[in-house]
């Protein structure tokens, strides 16, 4: 690996992190409108992501130890640490790597912040809206026999709600 394979990766890497935060744009969308239909797959896209980014995360990280090796440095140097001692101009093709990461990573940071809030008030929501059905704790709801035949049942418990969303 050299240089030109480090960079080649790098870009790899930020069209990577673009279109995760275009899926949780897509994400946030969904969960600001309420629409619920498409969210499982929404998340599946970003996990999907996710695991192609550790893929080219261990890429980056074995290139730019064996460009450090190269520039007499110690592995796991920074692209800022490589971009001080290469020649140009792979010196200011390092550095803008760097500062686009930068950028996009805080670009995700805050969505998936804005994401988490959205999540946990649409959490509230359904638990509101559970509540209301009578389905709290020592309740008593409307609720079908073994043979078909409705009949009032309480509720021993809380309900349950999946929280990973």
């Amino acid at each position: 690996m050299s240089m030109p394979d480090l960079a080649a990766i790098l870009w790899r890497q930020r069209e990577l992190l673009e279109k995760l935060v275009y899926r949780l744009e897509c994400e946030q969308l969904l969960l600001a409108a309420g629409r619920s239909r498409f969210l499982a797959t929404a998340t599946g896209e970003v996990e999907a992501l996710l695991e192609e980014l550790q893929v080219v995360e261990m890429q980056r990280a074995s290139a730019a130890d064996v460009v450090a090796r190269e520039l007499d440095l110690e592995p796991g140097a920074t692209l800022e640490e490589l971009a001080g001692t290469a020649q140009p101009p792979w010196t200011e093709v390092l550095l803008e790597h760097r500062q686009a990461l930068l950028t996009v990573t805080g670009e995700l940071s805050a969505l998936a912040e804005t994401n988490k809030h959205l999540m946990a008030a649409g959490l509230k929501a359904v638990e509101q809206t559970l509540a209301g059905l009578g389905l709290r704790h020592g309740t008593a709801s409307l609720g079908y026999d073994a043979h078909g035949r409705s009949e009032m049942i309480s509720a021993p418990g809380n309900a349950v709600v999946d929280r990973s969303l």
